[in-house]
């Protein structure tokens, strides 16, 4: 038998050549997206006019995608392959801040526009409609202080930096009634609107979907493909061609929810002054990894260009080499700065090349399916003469939680035309680790359990678990741990001061 090459496949209950099964696959392949294009093609005849013509466009690049993910075999990287980046491809931010910023600050401020992704709900955080509409200071939602930002830029400067949203269809209606509010701000904002793809059957790879409706039982039939997005639905709106023809030559990109990432004018001047024959299409921000991030995308050496590398590539057998903090030390914080004319000439020539990841996903009803989507990080080994910075841990400042949520809200930070910066009054610049338990997961319930936020300037460690309430004026100083057991209930009093204290189920305070 071996001399024949061939092999037997026990669920085709028979032997084939290994050159026969090649052909078999292919067949199957060649079938699969047969099948996909005709659902699509059905898809399409069930709208009308302008809601066609957008679906037609998204297909287009869906198709695109599962062509790619049929012909995925294997992992997306070789390990071997594998190096760190050499240091001149990743640029300490101290020295970029220690060059002095030139008087032509303004005219690189006018060629820039910011980004910000804001295509996700506040559903893990218990909240209803876009997450960028929840408040996490004074009263002001992350859309706010974005706003507040940018407008404080351009007063500044006297410039004009707009604000783009990329929203999805699932906070896009809710987003343009709340940006009536900004209508006398100095800032321009536009939004256009990242893919509608359609979920597949995980067994028939087929859509979900009977039709484009997305109301009901049909809104689980779709979904957004990740922030890898971008490129195509930023160009398929016609906005990335209007921001060129107006000047603009870079977009600094973040997650809306980072609240760490402001504009930079030192690595604005950094991305400017490349040399000609260097110019510079692509930054990503990068910060030293610690314990908590081991399962962030760090930037590596491929094929002699950078590249990111997320878990999901990342071989079962090198996991755990993939978190140590000794090999990879940064991991990327989706902070981007990318060139408007090379994402214009990158999508024309369709060699944007980002490596899908699967999302596999279980509605409602039961049915598995999968998503595939990209990373917007990922297309940066496309990008010519692409840099990491190392940036300080301050402009990643991700609100997920609402452990996040105490932290910002705290006075460990102090708030400044719509940037929060770590408080002069704490002796250490490391943030506290906050780890709220499930009575606080919801924003509603969370604040109902604090009377007033408590002061954290001298806090290393906070652990809640279970009922517990603050009152106000509280004070949380070095290791605090409260544990409230099952059926027990713990109201730590008006005006405490808990330092180094373990705090349990019948309100013993013990020294830590």
């Amino acid at each position: 038998m071996s001399d024949l090459h061939v092999q037997l496949y026990p669920e085709l209950g028979c032997y084939i050549s290994k050159a026969g099964m090649a052909e078999f696959q292919e067949k199957l392949r060649l079938q699969h997206e047969a099948s996909m294009h005709k659902e699509l093609e059905k898809l399409l005849t069930t709208a009308k006019g302008a809601e066609q013509e957008i679906s037609k466009k998204d297909f287009e690049g869906f198709k695109n995608l599962f062509h790619r993910f049929l012909q995925v075999k294997g992992p997306s990287v070789k390990w071997d392959k594998i190096h760190k980046p050499p240091e001149d491809l990743i640029h300490p931010y101290d020295k970029i801040k220690a060059q002095a910023l030139p008087d032509s600050v303004a005219a690189s401020l006018n060629k820039l526009v910011v980004v910000k992704l804001n295509g996700g709900l506040g559903t893990s955080m218990g909240c209803k409609g876009p997450k960028s509409v929840i408040s996490v200071r004074n009263e002001n939602t992350f859309l706010d202080l974005t706003v507040h930002q940018i407008e404080h830029l351009n007063k500044t400067f006297n410039v004009d930096v707009p604000l783009v949203l990329m929203n999805s269809f699932n906070t896009d209606e809710d987003t343009k009634k709340i940006l009536q509010k900004y209508t006398h701000h100095r800032v321009h904002i536009h939004t256009f609107n990242q893919s509608r793809y359609p979920r597949i059957n995980k067994e028939s790879l087929l859509p979900v979907a009977k039709d484009l409706g997305m109301h009901g039982d049909h809104a689980d039939a779709w979904y957004p493909p990740g922030h890898g997005d971008i490129y195509a639905s930023f160009y398929n709106s016609g906005l990335l061609d209007q921001l060129i023809a107006a000047g603009k030559e870079y977009i600094f990109v973040s997650n809306i929810d980072n609240l760490g990432a402001t504009v930079d004018l030192f690595i604005l001047n950094h991305l400017m002054t490349q040399p000609k024959d260097k110019r510079c299409e692509f930054i990503m921000e990068v910060t030293d990894k610690t314990r908590a991030d081991v399962k962030g995308g760090t930037l590596i050496q491929y094929d002699d260009k950078l590249r990111l590398l997320e878990i999901a590539q990342v071989p079962k057998a090198h996991v755990d080499e993939f978190k140590s903090v000794t090999k990879f030390k940064i991991f990327n914080t989706n902070n981007l700065w990318i060139s408007l004319a090379a994402i214009k000439r990158l999508h024309e020539q369709n060699t944007m090349d980002m490596e899908i990841i699967v999302n596999p996903k279980t509605l409602d009803g039961g049915l598995n399916v999968i998503q595939l989507e990209t990373a917007v990080g990922a297309a940066i080994k496309a990008f010519d003469n692409a840099l990491g910075v190392n940036v300080p841990r301050s402009r990643f400042l991700p609100v997920k939680t609402s452990s996040d949520l105490l932290l910002v809200m705290s006075n460990l930070y102090s708030l400044d035309a719509g940037s929060l910066t770590m408080s002069k009054k704490r002796e250490f610049p490391s943030t506290p680790h906050v780890k709220l338990g499930s009575s606080f997961t919801k924003v509603h319930d969370f604040l109902m359990r604090f009377e007033s936020i408590p002061d954290m300037l001298e806090l290393d460690h906070l652990t809640v678990s279970g009922d517990v309430t603050f009152g106000k004026n509280v004070s949380l100083k070095g290791t605090v741990i409260i544990i409230a057991n099952h059926g027990d209930r713990i109201d730590i009093p008006a005006g405490a001061v808990l330092e180094n204290k373990i705090v349990s189920g019948n309100l013993r305070i013990l020294d830590h």
